[in-house]
């Protein structure tokens, strides 16, 4: 099960248990100014600058850190990689999650999901206040790959600005896909927002997928109301400088 999927299934129950007000609420004006008619695609540069990262753990080292996010945010996590515990059992309850067009499942999915083939790839993830979430991955690629994988996301992205699906449990889900007004970040980037709305809740996540290097990484905040631009811009150079080792301690 895709783990944006389920992760949407247990804040909408939260939400509805604690009885909170849907994204209705959200402040118009911020959400406006991030908005802007979908964007054409943005090209990696060519050649690509610098080299690939070809160890997991030095990759690893690169992401951030909860030193780099705003105070109340604490790492999920990994229970097989961090907490060495087996892989999640198969149960026998049928996952009727999907979405349609399925294609449309690769949205804001980890980037060697999107495109496989990178040399190393290394995520983390981080829960905070109200169901707030700032998720980051990166896969980076030998030759050509990580321009490849960036035409790819943006392709995707491109060609789900409306779909459907259900969650786990099949409750239907709605999702809207739109470009956001960004800086460039890295070598280059593209950004957007996607909301997801279900039994009238509202998550909004607002992503950057930049391209550092040979490294193509994606930072997705997630919230009920969405993220700051002035402060997702800021965690994104932050997030970029430190693939380069800037920050790092490399």
């Amino acid at each position: 099960m895709d783990y944006r999927v389920n992760r949407w299934s247990i804040v909408v129950a939260a939400v509805s248990i604690l009885g909170l007000t849907a994204c209705g609420g959200t402040d118009d004006n911020a959400s406006d100014a991030a908005r802007v008619e979908a964007a054409p695609e943005v090209a990696a540069p060519n050649p690509l600058t610098g080299a690939a990262i070809t160890d997991e753990a030095d990759l690893q080292s690169r992401l951030l850190t909860t030193d780099d996010l705003p105070a109340g945010f604490t790492v999920v996590a990994d229970p097989v990689r961090d907490l060495g515990l087996d892989p999640a059992p198969q149960y026998d309850a049928e996952d009727k999650s999907g979405t349609d067009p399925q294609r449309c499942a690769d949205v804001l999915a980890e980037i060697t999901r999107q495109s496989p083939g990178a040399a190393v790839d290394a995520k983390v993830r981080y829960s905070g206040p109200d169901f707030s979430s700032i998720d980051q991955d990166a896969a980076s690629y030998l030759g050509d790959g990580a321009a490849d994988a960036f035409s790819a996301v943006q392709q995707t992205l491109g060609s789900c600005s409306e779909y459907s699906g259900t969650d786990a449990d099949g409750i239907a889900v709605e999702y809207s896909v739109s470009a956001r007004k960004q800086e460039t970040i890295g070598d280059a980037s593209t950004s957007v927002r996607l909301e997801t709305t279900s039994e009238g809740y509202t998550l909004v996540s607002d992503a950057v997928v930049t391209v550092v290097d040979h490294t193509v990484v994606q930072l997705v905040a997630t919230s009920q109301e969405g993220v700051d631009p002035s402060s997702l811009t800021e965690l994104a150079r932050t997030a970029a400088d430190r693939i380069r080792g800037v920050g790092a301690g490399l």
